[in-house]
């Protein structure tokens, strides 16, 4: 079973529904995001390559949330399976402060150090064998979608809710 890092978009008004039971989980395609494992690569590097601790320290929240947040009636199959952590929730503030940090990052800085051949690039990823092209692609494909991502949720004043599925 492949684990992948999931994201999704809701509104405090949303949560406050699903916290009381008269709403289902259902964000909606639209607000859900799968960076598989590319992020996880992304961290991984930073922290071998010696990036700025502010970057990794921002990609890391970006991906782990916030450990303060009450949602523990998030406890069923569609968010949380109990085989990894507990989904962790960021408020409307902790996304609107990520954008803007992910917003400032320059992609290409920060994957300079990043080896060209595939292979090598997969290894100090963590990846293992690597077979879906270019590995600098994936990382900034996927970056990409979380900026975006983030960025659409500080824009509608959203919380974000992060798990491994």
């Amino acid at each position: 079973m492949a684990l992948t890092q999931q994201f999704a978009r809701v509104a405090p008004e949303h949560l406050e529904r699903l916290r009381t039971g008269t709403e289902e989980w259902d964000p909606g395609a639209e607000n859900l995001l799968d960076t598989g494992w590319a992020v996880w690569g992304l961290i991984r590097f930073c922290r071998a390559s010696g990036a700025d601790p502010g970057t990794v320290a921002l990609l890391d929240r970006a991906v782990s949330g916030d450990p303060d947040g009450d949602i523990g009636f998030l406890d069923h199959d569609g968010v949380y399976d109990g085989f990894t952590d507990p989904p962790r929730l960021l408020t409307p503030t902790a996304v609107a402060d990520i954008a803007r940090g992910l917003d400032a990052l320059d992609p290409g800085a920060l994957l300079a150090d990043l080896p060209d051949s595939p292979d090598a690039a997969s290894v100090v990823c963590g990846f293992g064998p690597w077979s879906d092209g270019d590995v600098r692609a994936h990382l900034l494909e996927h970056l990409s979608a979380m900026r975006e991502f983030y960025r659409e949720a500080a824009i509608h004043g959203q919380c974000v809710v992060t798990w491994i599925d």
